[in-house]
């Protein structure tokens, strides 16, 4: 049997503007402030000023589950100013990562929308942990990302 690709879309409306959004966004060194505190996200490379661009190699420390400390490097593959970004895993928890980020004006705001497809190692055991733990897990952490953004960009007034 093949690897299994599974896949995770979320869709976000933002009342900012598409340049506000893509400043924040492109900024890697963000991603930290996206994470839950209790993952202990630690970017290990230094970003200080980086905005993502292609070929961008980007190191973390992460604890994905009580007691399991990994490492995780994701390139910036692809990068089309205040459209889109791509990265990829290089080296991780995961067989298959590649995590696509768009931004469009919509209205008042704009429209983010991620699209993560992604696999696991391990044949069926991976698939077994995928339906128990793995699923709900990157769905609490986009959750997460999604009530915090609506709480950092809400509407003042």
């Amino acid at each position: 049997m093949g690897m299994k690709i599974y896949q995770l879309k979320q869709e976000q409306f933002l009342h900012i503007n598409l340049e506000l959004a893509w400043n924040f966004f492109s900024n890697p060194a963000n991603l930290q402030k996206l994470t839950p505190e209790g993952m202990r996200f630690e970017i290990l490379s230094d970003l200080e000023g980086v905005k993502a661009f292609p070929g961008q190699i980007i190191n973390y420390k992460v604890n994905p589950f009580p007691m399991v400390r990994l490492r995780w490097t994701t390139e910036i593959t692809q990068c089309e100013h205040e459209t889109y970004f791509v990265d990829e895993q290089r080296f991780g928890p995961f067989s298959f990562w590649h995590h696509k980020h768009f931004f469009e004006t919509d209205g008042e705001g704009v429209k983010m929308v991620d699209v993560v497809d992604y696999a696991l190692p391990f044949g069926f055991v991976g698939r077994l942990a995928h339906s128990i733990v793995v699923k709900q897990k990157l769905k609490s952490i986009f959750d997460y990302r999604r009530k915090l953004l609506d709480e950092r960009f809400k509407i003042e007034g």
